[in-house]
This record gives C-alpha cells, structure tokens and sequence, in this order.
C-alpha cells in the first residue's frame, strides 16, 4: 500500500500535477525623481521622464519607478525628498541644481538609500552626482546659428547665473564665431527654468534688439514659438522642439538620460553601485542631436557634421584655445584644453557676449 502511494506520488509529480514549493520573487526597487518641472512634452523634465520610462521598459518588474513634477528648488524640495525616502523608494534621482543641499542634507541622515543629484557637486558615501555635457550640443548650435544669421547678433534666453547655464551661453557663441568671426551674443535672464511667459517675452525683446537666431537654457517652447512668428530662427533644448515650430527649429541638443538610469539602476540591484562623478557628452551618447532643418546650407551641414564627428571621437574639445574673456584677456591660450574644474564653476562670458552675469 505504501509503495503504490508513493508510485502515485511520483507519477502525479512527473505530471505536473503537484506544485512546486513556493517561492517568493525579490521586491522591486523603488525609484524616485523629483523633477523641477512639468513632464509636458518637451525640454528638461521631459527627457528626464522619457528616460524614467525607458528604465521601467528595459528592467520590467526589478523597479517600480514614481516622481513628483513642479518641485520648487529649496526648502520644498527637501520635504518631498524625505517623503519618497518614507514611501520605501532605495534610488532617488533629484534632477535639478537647486536640489543639491537638499539632496545632500537629507543623504547624510538616510545611509540605506542611493541619491544621485543632477548637474551638482556635492558627493558622499550615498551620494553621487551626473550632467551632460550639453555645452558641446551648444556649441554645435552656435555652428548653425553663426552660419545663419545676417545681423551677426544672437540672443540667449538664459534660466539662472549657475555654471552650466555660462558654459551653455559660452559654448553657443564660441561655436557661432567659430564660423563667423563677427558674431555677438546678447543675453536676457529670466529667472526660471520654467516659465513660457518670461521666456515669450525675452525671446521679443531680443527680436527687437536685432537677434535673428536664437538659443535658450529653458524648458519651454516659448522661444521657438516667438522665432516663428518672427521669421527669425531659435533651436531646441533638451528634447526635440521641431513640433512646435517647425519652419524656425534648426536642431536641438538633447539628453538621453536613459542608459545612465538604466545602468545605475542595474548597479544599486547588482550590490555593486559606488558613489562617482558622472559626465556624458556626445561620445557617450548622452547628449544627441535632434534633425537639422532642411532650410541650412550645405556648408554649415558639413561644418556642424565635422565637429560633431571630432566631439563624438574625444578628438575636440569646445572650451580649448584661444580664448578670451569680454575684456580681451587671454583665459586659455591656442591649444590649451580648459580644465575640468574651470568649466565646472565657469563664472565669465567669453569675448562677443554681452552685458553682465548677475551677481
């Protein structure tokens, strides 16, 4: 009798029949973003959100990825910071320079999780930092810009006086007199990131002054819009804008975030991740380039081509010499490559930039 039983065991088990012993797949990861402003559907906080979703594409049901949009930079911050770290979340992506103390303060009281802050400078055992080098993006536009326009007078709707927001305005006119020696580059800053209204305004204002292409450091498409409806030309910036206007968008210089998120995600799951100083340009594929306007001529293509390949390759360089700062002092002499830590707290215009940076 025993036997048969267990004959009718084996053979029910061989069948599939019994069930196997329970087991339990690991939790995901929770990941957080707190982002500056609205996903929508461009610029900034758009390309940060594409990527969030590329992550949850790309590892399934190892993470459970959430964010919170329009969060102020300062005291606010801190408070949702705390409130994704209380919602279980062990990787937070705080997307914005002005998050950096508050991501550090609450870092220092949170050893368990891994933050990773946007553009900053401030690292520890759990924290790390990463940016793009878009400047190079920037510079390419200004090869565009300088070969398109006819006033040789540019204009720059800037968000606020932080070094990636100079390294940008300096690459850009670097970039444009790079082709055209005459270019100058006039600046509005509008105190936001986000702000379609100011940047509206800025984007006519620097119209009326004589700019017939411009660049912006700013999430809408505020200033394209202007630039279409002027007859003048405007690039986009962080995502591709060409919806929005099409005939005025020459190209735009735009983040892939996704591999960065992708990897670290990977990492922080693996056991493996260490805190580090990340920075990704064209040759890392974090920074691409968007469809060039079939309006540019052939030579400013094969310009902007060229130095897109040598930045690809780590063969250029766009902050190397000579170059001068508005006063006509030599800041880095022909060949000289500016170091990493000058770009990073970049505090000058370059030679052909107007007015001042605010205090």
């Amino acid at each position: 009798m025993m036997i048969n039983r267990r004959k009718a065991l084996a053979a029910l088990a061989t069948a599939g029949v019994l069930a196997a012993a329970p087991s339990f797949a690991a939790d995901p990861l929770k990941v957080g973003f707190v982002y500056v402003g609205p996903v929508g559907d461009a610029g900034w906080t758009y390309a940060h959100d594409q990527a969030r979703l590329a992550l949850e594409k790309e590892l399934g049901g190892k993470v459970k990825t959430t964010y919170v949009e329009n969060v102020p930079e300062g005291a606010d911050a801190e408070r949702v910071i705390r409130k994704l770290v209380a919602e279980g979340n062990k990787l937070i992506f705080t997307t914005s320079f002005g998050y950096m103390n508050a991501t550090e303060k609450v870092a220092k009281t949170t050893p368990g999780v891994v933050f990773l802050h946007a553009t900053g400078f401030k690292t520890g055992k759990n924290l790390g930092t990463y940016e793009s080098r878009l400047y190079e993006g920037a510079y390419l536009n200004g090869i565009l810009a300088g070969k398109m326009s006819k006033s040789n007078t540019l204009g720059f709707i800037a968000s606020f006086p932080v070094p990636e927001v100079i390294r940008n305005i300096n690459a850009f006119t670097l970039g444009a007199q790079s082709v055209n020696p005459k270019i100058k580059t006039k600046v509005i800053w509008v105190n936001s990131w986000y702000d379609p209204a100011k940047e509206r305004q800025a984007a006519e204002t620097l119209v009326a002054q004589g700019a017939d292409v411009m660049a912006q450091n700013t999430d809408s498409p505020a200033t394209l819009q202007v630039a279409q409806e002027k007859g003048v030309y405007a690039f986009g910036w962080d995502s591709d804008m060409s919806k929005f206007a099409p005939k005025a968008h020459l190209t735009a210089a735009t983040n892939d975030w996704s591999g960065y998120y992708i990897n670290t995600a990977k990492a922080v799951l693996a056991g493996t991740w260490k805190t580090a100083e990340y920075r990704g340009g064209l040759q890392e594929g974090m920074v691409k380039m968007s469809k060039i306007n079939a309006v540019v001529p052939a030579d400013a293509v094969k310009a902007f081509e060229e130095k897109k390949a040598a930045l690809a390759a780590g063969t250029f360089a766009p902050f190397t010499g000579p170059i001068k700062d508005q006063s006509g002092a030599i800041k880095y002499a022909a060949g000289v490559k500016a170091p990493e830590k000058d770009l990073l707290g970049m505090n000058f215009y370059v030679q052909g930039v107007e007015g001042s940076i605010p205090k």
